[in-house]
């Protein structure tokens, strides 16, 4: 018995939708992903009913695809915005100010004002420069503190310290922002990036709670709303919990803090709307060995790290690779096609291809509809950006 995990596309697509991806893709050159928008929709549809207490801010940098911005528009979606240029993105497409939140904690002067003359009123922040900054530029608006969370480690793409604050911090940054003529309004955290331990939502939730509190009997101030952020998994090589069971925890956690009157909650999903819909596909263009004894084969494909894959860094994101090949798996290291040493997606990972896989075959990289094309460079090696389309 293979000691590999073999990939059964039933496991992610059913038979139809694959069919129809793999026929679109075939006379495409690669590489290039194929995104069903008809699963985005259903995907959002899902968080919607499994959420109903909650409101829906979009992720745009998992995937700021027009075709993507314009049906969650359609659906009702609000943009969780990270840069001028996506608000740009979304404002094109009728997107109204009402509907945007600015939640990058990092962000230039000139930009806030810019925000704040297209109408935006929610912002971000982490710190006290930037809670003056926008106190200056964005007067009167409403402002939510983002604070660190534990156990990121159970994610598995973990946040750094890069975005956030010690409790006690937001709760002093949430008193300064009343003294700036701000709207002191909520709380945000993120527990992580496709996030496996529901638990992680419980731990971040009761610190919320407890800033809540303190912040009401000390100063009267009285938040509104909780930014649980995103974290809510793809199906990739490892299988997740349904998005129901993580709605009914959340859900379970959030009452026994606040009782069955719930502040505004806000849910920030990006690759669970997204990865399931793409599948990438490359092609090989070689499969060596780096020695005359070595048993274990280099395969090498033209998409890697910086073509849209940056999330195997560190092997952190496990993709499911289908081929059509049938033979028995083995081992090997799969490598992407530029000059740089880097450029290697899985090598102490144990992954395994057919043996009887070739030059010129497909590679089906399924689920990879999220931080792929947002993040494939524009010409390293003259290789152009990942091209993308939409079914």
């Amino acid at each position: 018995m293979s000691q590999f995990q073999s990939i059964d596309v039933a496991d992610y697509y059913d038979k139809d939708t694959f069919d129809r991806i793999e026929a679109f893709a075939k006379d495409k050159p690669t590489p290039f992903v194929v995104i069903d928008t008809q699963i985005v929709a259903k995907q959002y549809d899902d968080m919607v009913n499994n959420f109903p207490f909650a409101n829906i801010y979009y992720a745009v940098k998992a995937n700021p695809a027009k075709e993507i911005l314009t049906l969650l528009r359609d659906k009702g979606s609000n943009f969780d915005i990270a840069s001028i240029y996506e608000l740009e993105m979304v404002t094109s497409i009728g997107v109204s100010a009402d509907r945007i939140s600015y939640g990058n904690t990092i962000k230039k002067r000139v930009d806030v004002r810019s925000f704040f003359e297209q109408g935006v009123r929610m912002f971000a922040s982490d710190s006290e420069a930037d809670l003056r900054m926008i106190a200056e530029e964005a007067p009167g608006s409403k402002v939510y503190l983002r604070i660190l969370t534990e156990g990121t480690h159970t994610a598995d793409w973990p946040l750094s310290r890069k975005f956030g604050c010690q409790n006690e911090m937001a709760y002093d940054l949430l008193v300064l922002a009343k003294e700036l003529g701000l709207q002191p309004h909520g709380i945000s955290f993120h527990v992580g990036s496709q996030q496996r331990d529901i638990g992680a939502w419980d731990s971040a939730i009761g610190k919320v709670k407890s800033i809540y509190d303190r912040l009401k009997e000390e100063h009267g101030i009285v938040l509104k709303m909780i930014n649980l952020g995103g974290g809510f998994p793809a199906n990739y090589m490892d299988k997740t919990n349904e998005l129901g069971v993580y709605a009914q925890q959340i859900k379970h956690f959030l009452e026994e803090d606040f009782g069955d009157e719930l502040p505004e909650i806000i849910l920030e999903p990006g690759r669970s709307l997204l990865s399931n819909a793409g599948v990438l596909v490359s092609e090989v263009v070689l499969i060596s060995r780096k020695s005359n004894t070595a048993l274990e084969r280099w395969v090498f494909t033209d998409v890697g790290k910086f073509s849209g894959l940056i999330e195997t860094m560190d092997e952190a994101i496990k993709f499911p690779i289908y081929t059509e090949r049938k033979g028995e798996l083995d081992k090997c290291v799969i490598a992407g096609p530029t000059c740089d040493s880097a450029d290697i997606m899985y090598e102490h990972y144990s992954y395994g291809l057919p043996v009887d896989l070739a030059i010129g075959d497909r590679m089906y990289w399924l689920t990879a509809g999220a931080y792929t094309t947002t993040y494939s460079a524009v010409c390293f090696n003259g290789f152009p950006p990942l091209k993308d389309y939409y079914l």
